[in-house]
């Protein structure tokens, strides 16, 4: 199934890993594109094998988001240009090392670039979206969003973060025409897992999954309308009982008194 061809999608983090594929799928539906990442020959490279494959028109903006006149750059971009129809927000920083051998200062980027740059961005381009009664967010978020221990907890903790901001942005904007869509990758085969001090040769072989199919399986996800996209989850199913339960237990979780276990007792 053909996305209908409704504008510009703007790619972030888009030389290389996740976001690069996504420019090379969207492309490939009909968008042309607005890639936005840190290399600038990185970016030109791959917006020239783009737009000879596929013909689509392809800008590119070198910027580091988590700069902060870089990333107000862009957020006026999305703030002002009725062109854009879907954003991916796919920058990101990871980390593998246990919270105590981190470095604190590394941990404070990669919060500001998996948290603060996704929220300004967001709210950069969701009050057109709703004043035009369409558009589309897409937001990477990572498996380890509800199994932070896995990995180091900042980093899962960032995640956790883009799943809970999804979830109530997909609920604040369910009936003004706007799409929400969070991805739950697993163990990917990009660079974030060299750069983050563990190539991703030194894991399983059976749990890593390539760009390409990790983001073509996320797009048909969107096409299904799925809000929650984990391409490596066999039933859906699964996730719905999930949900399902949790709305019930956050029903539960705010009441005028203690609960009974938690009422003193007398000898």
């Amino acid at each position: 199934m053909k996305t209908k061809v409704n504008g510009y999608a703007v790619v972030t983090g888009a030389s290389a890993g996740i976001g690069a594929s996504y420019a090379e799928h969207l492309a490939q539906r009909g968008y042309d594109l607005i890639l936005i990442a840190r290399r600038a020959d990185r970016l030109n490279s791959l917006a020239a094998d783009i737009t000879k494959n596929t013909g689509r028109k392809v800008e590119t903006i070198a910027a580091d988001l988590a700069n902060r006149a870089d990333l107000q750059r862009v957020e006026e971009l999305l703030r002002i240009d009725a062109r854009v129809s879907l954003l991916v927000n796919s920058a990101g920083l990871a980390a593998v090392t246990p919270l105590l051998d981190s470095k604190v200062d590394e941990m404070s980027q990669m919060v500001t670039l998996n948290i603060d740059t996704l929220v300004r961005l967001t709210y950069a381009v969701a009050p057109s979206f709703v004043k035009r009664g369409n558009g589309t967010i897409i937001n990477i978020a990572s498996a380890v969003s509800i199994g932070p221990e896995q990995l180091n907890g900042v980093y899962g903790g960032t995640k956790a973060f883009v799943l809970a901001f999804s979830q109530s942005l997909k609920h604040e904007l369910a009936d003004k025409g706007v799409r929400v869509q969070a991805v739950l990758p697993g163990a990917t085969a990009t660079d974030i897992w060299a750069n983050a001090g563990l190539p991703v040769e030194n894991l399983p072989k059976e749990m890593v999954m390539s760009t390409d199919a990790m983001v073509e399986a996320a797009l048909v996800g969107l096409d299904l309308g799925e809000f929650m996209t984990s391409p490596s989850l066999p039933d859906i199913a699964e996730w719905d009982a999930f949900e399902t339960a949790r709305i019930a237990l956050a029903g539960k979780l705010s009441r005028a008194e203690p609960a009974q276990r938690y009422h003193k007792t007398t000898a």
